[in-house]
């Protein structure tokens, strides 16, 4: 399940000193202020791709279909048939507010 984490094993992106693990004696040192000084990554996504796509008309949806009539046995029926070509993905999405990144190794609330 997922797709949303990152695919790399064993690095933690945001961690500050590079070395893809946590220690014990780190505890509970690492904070978002030690996230914040690091100028690798930030915690925070302000971007997405999006599952939109253009049409030939420039309509935006998650999915196309058209109506295609079938005559069987002298009977005339209608169905929808999915679009699949002619269709141009969105692209990336500003977010309207931040959200935390999923590899995101800090625990933020503790029941």
């Amino acid at each position: 399940m997922g797709g949303s984490g990152s695919k790399a094993k064993g690095v933690w992106p945001f961690s500050g000193n590079g070395t893809g693990g946590d220690s014990a004696s780190d505890g509970n040192e690492q904070s978002v202020t030690r996230l914040k000084a690091s100028t690798k990554a930030t915690p925070f996504v302000f971007t997405r791709r999006s599952s939109l796509y253009y049409d030939e008309d420039g309509d935006l949806a998650h999915e196309f279909y058209e109506e295609t009539v079938v005559t069987k046995n002298g009977r005339k029926k209608s169905k929808l048939k999915r679009i699949h070509k002619n269709l141009i993905p969105q692209g990336t999405v500003k977010l309207d507010h931040p959200c935390i990144h999923v590899d995101f190794p800090v625990v933020l609330c503790e029941v």
